[in-house]
């Protein structure tokens, strides 16, 4: 299945056309943060925008190609958390949307392996990657 073209200037809520408005009262940091990030056009969206965004699972079809293109050039690209935080919220996707985009996954499995072959940056989030693709792909096995 052939990702669709999506105008980058849109907004998660634009295009998916469910616009959710400002956060409840009372609401969290993280709850108001997703809210304001559906309504942040693509084009803008950074590193951390994507890290959290798919953390929570939103916008999956849309974000993903966007986050394996960046990841492409910078395999372990980080948000705010340590290096390779977004790979492995792009490892959070549901295995059925893996399933549906074997591309997609073909173009993960690319990223994971320059990232499997990287010297040590930092230990600890290093085994946090490390444990995150090994789980990523026993979900698939089971999945």
């Amino acid at each position: 299945m052939r990702a669709r073209r999506v105008d980058d200037s849109s907004s998660i809520e634009q295009i998916e056309n469910d616009r959710w408005g400002p956060a409840p009262p009372g609401a969290t940091r993280l709850v108001r943060t997703i809210h304001e990030l559906r309504g942040k056009s693509l084009r803008a969206l950074t590193p951390e925008d994507l890290r959290m965004l798919l953390g929570q699972h939103e916008g999956v079809a849309l974000l993903v190609p966007i986050a394996l293109t960046a990841l492409e050039h910078d395999p372990l690209l980080e948000g705010d958390l340590h290096p390779g935080d977004v790979v492995v919220s792009v490892l959070h996707a549901p295995v059925s949307y893996w399933r549906a985009h074997p591309d997609q996954l073909a173009r993960l499995e690319r990223v994971l392996a320059v990232v499997e072959h990287v010297p040590a940056v930092d230990a600890p989030s290093d085994a946090v990657v490390a444990a995150r693709i090994e789980s990523f792909r026993a979900r698939l096995r089971v999945g």
